[in-house]
């Protein structure tokens, strides 16, 4: 496990330096580090472009990868489902019906307000899929089922505003639904890592909860877990997490399942081993995917989430192609 994570530190430390040299204009690593380090030789020029437009990017990337590979290990072991991510419980959904009903019916809205409604649609959509699989106790297959049909609706909901919509709001809107860390400044990066630092330790000292849960309600029961209390506390996590997440960047899709996947190949199922190994994997995959974006058709980009979907794609086939394989 360490070595493990020494390599994913070691490449996630690579791809900070790349991020902050490459872009628009290119600056040479000593720049880079002359800005870095204070230097009196770094230009004015140097200091606003690394530290005012790629240092927050990165950051904001790094915590956003974090967060959503996180409660996407999360989702995976509550419903038990390996092709589950955190937009099954319907965060995405509501997100996005949320920000685009803020954009398309206010005037100009203030960021800070996208991301209130991002969040509090979220949190509301996951509650009401929580809410209506309880019979007198929840179940991972209601929870699906629930989630993908209000998913659904919440989707329907975003194309009827997006159809009505004013062309130059429903641009706005599709930009944030596509998922970037584009307008990153520090004070998101700072409000963001000072929200997500108790929901990710609450998860990884539930490590061994998760462990038991994925067993199944019963096995879980026998060892003494209250299920369906820590499945809803267990939820109530993956949205304080996912839900700050997807407020500051919209939605980057596919993190949440590759992240886990990979963790659990390389370090095996324990969760204390999953956990910081996924959230390693999800901070290297955003922050290579803005790299990719800023830069492989610039001085035009690609939003993270469609560079993400474009890996995740084929991603999710392959899991689907191996689990059918298996059953074969």
């Amino acid at each position: 496990m360490i070595r493990v994570i020494s390599v994913f530190t070691l490449l996630l430390t690579l791809l900070i330096a790349a991020s902050l040299t490459f872009g628009d204009i290119s600056i040479s690593w000593r720049a880079v580090f002359d800005v870095l380090s204070g230097s009196i030789d770094a230009s004015q020029q140097d200091v606003m472009i690394v530290l005012e437009l790629r240092l927050p990017r990165v950051l904001l990337g790094i915590l956003v990868g974090t967060a959503l590979a996180t409660a996407g290990t999360i989702t995976i072991a509550v419903l038990r489902n390996p092709l589950a991510e955190p937009g099954v419980l319907g965060i995405n959904g509501g997100a996005a019906a949320a920000a685009m009903a803020v954009i398309v019916l206010m005037q100009d809205p203030p960021v800070f307000l996208l991301q209130v409604a991002g969040f509090c649609g979220a949190t509301i959509m996951a509650g009401t899929v929580f809410l209506f699989s309880w019979r007198g106790g929840t179940s991972s297959l209601r929870i699906i089922l629930i989630g993908v049909g209000l998913g659904a609706l919440a989707s329907a909901v975003t194309t009827f505003l997006s159809a009505f919509g004013e062309i130059g709001d429903v641009q706005r809107a599709m930009i944030w639904v596509s998922g970037s860390v584009y307008d990153a400044n520090m004070l998101k990066v700072r409000l963001l890592s000072l929200w997500l630092v108790l929901p990710i330790i609450l998860t990884f000292l539930l490590s061994s909860e998760l462990d038991l849960i994925r067993f199944g309600d019963n096995a879980a029961r026998s060892l003494g877990q209250p299920v369906d209390k820590m499945r809803g506390l267990l939820i109530f996590i993956c949205v304080m997490i996912c839900g700050a997440a997807v407020a500051v960047s919209g939605l980057i899709g596919f993190v949440g399942l590759i992240g886990p996947h990979i963790a659990t190949r390389l370090v095996g199922p324990a969760h204390y081993r999953i956990i910081p190994v996924a959230a390693l994997v999800g901070a290297c995959l955003v922050t290579s995917a803005d790299l990719v974006g800023r830069v492989i058709i610039a001085p035009a980009q690609l939003p993270a989430g469609i560079v993400t979907g474009l890996i995740g794609a084929p991603f999710f086939a392959y899991l689907i192609w191996g689990r059918r394989h298996d059953r074969g």
